[in-house]
């Protein structure tokens, strides 16, 4: 009698004691080869392998109008902060044989001379020197107070949160000009670093506001709760499980105040009650060409071309950052 083969139920391998199939006859897992990683979508494979720095850079890069203002915005600081190598002339230097001469290339008046031979090119960069110091203490000071408000506020929330807050109503109600002439009166004028940390002290108000509703939703997150458990402090609560998360509309109300800054400086130091000559400021040099606009039109408008493009390319930077840091926002 001839011996059979084993059939393909003999053929497997046995079973264990609840009848399922033994280690043997589970499908060892395929490994991810090349082949594999091009049959998933693009946008997987993409996102998977890039950090979360990776995906702000590459937002923002995509965003033209924001990478092109940043350009610009950093060529402008770097002509100011070396107006002394940069500028042709001195602010100050006179030279009354070149007085109210146009805008011309001829020995290197870009933007005109005015009634004294002075070179207003060279002052346009040193003005915006001023300014841009100005603006820059204002956005650091602001940003310091009004993260610290609203962090406090809206982490202990009760009598901390109401008080803090009628602090901030009462802030925002005051006239900034009232202020600064009230200033002037008792510490005297012209003072950039004065007049920045008078503005600080009036435009943190807004981050305030945008910090303390963030901390309001964050402080019953699980890792808040969490670590709270664990015995972590109030302040390595706020400062460093908190806070990381408010860094986006931290850094773009930042943008926007340094803007606003930019402007508010020019239009006191236009009223009289800013940045005074001799100290060279936007704002200051479009004030000494009004009584004169009619006929020597450079003087105004030169300085006002270049405090409106410093406003609006920091605004459109501030756009692209809002974007990028936005959680929500679908890449285009």
């Amino acid at each position: 009698m001839t011996e059979q083969s084993p059939g393909p139920a003999e053929r497997r391998a046995p079973r264990n004691e609840h009848g399922f199939p033994g280690p043997q006859d589970q499908p060892e897992p395929r490994p991810l080869t090349t082949d594999a990683a091009e049959e998933l979508p693009s946008d997987v494979v993409e996102v998977a392998a890039r950090s979360q720095w990776q995906i702000f850079r590459r937002k923002f890069f995509r965003h033209k109008l924001a990478m092109g203002s940043l350009i610009f915005l950093l060529l402008v600081v770097v002509a100011a902060f070396n107006a002394e190598r940069i500028a042709p002339y001195a602010f100050d230097e006179i030279n009354v044989t070149r007085a109210n001469t146009p805008p011309t290339f001829a020995d290197l008046h870009f933007f005109g001379t005015d009634q004294l031979g002075r070179d207003y090119f060279s002052r346009v960069l040193f003005g915006t020197q001023t300014s841009l110091r100005v603006a820059g203490v204002v956005a650091l000071v602001s940003t310091l107070i009004g993260t610290l408000v609203g962090a406090v506020a809206g982490y202990y929330r009760g009598w901390i949160d109401s008080i803090l807050m009628r602090i901030t109503d009462l802030v925002i109600i005051v006239p900034a000009i009232a202020v600064l002439l009230l200033a002037a009166a008792f510490f005297g004028q012209g003072d950039p670093l004065r007049i920045a940390i008078i503005l600080a002290l009036l435009l943190w108000t807004s981050l305030a506001r945008i910090v303390r509703g963030v901390f309001l939703s964050l402080r019953e997150k699980e890792y808040v709760q969490a670590a709270r458990a664990a015995g972590a402090g109030d302040l390595r609560i706020m400062f460093r499980h908190m806070l990381p998360n408010t860094i986006g509309p931290i850094v773009v109300n930042m943008t926007l105040v340094l803007a606003a800054a930019i402007i508010i400086e020019a239009t006191l130091s236009f009223l009289g009650i800013g940045v005074n000559p001799p100290t060279p400021a936007l704002g200051v040099l479009i004030n000494d060409g009004r009584s004169s606009m009619q006929t020597l039109w450079w003087l105004t408008i030169m300085p006002g071309i270049a405090l409106v493009l410093i406003a609006l390319s920091i605004n459109f930077v501030g756009d692209g950052l809002r974007d990028a840091l936005d959680p929500t926002q679908q890449e285009r």
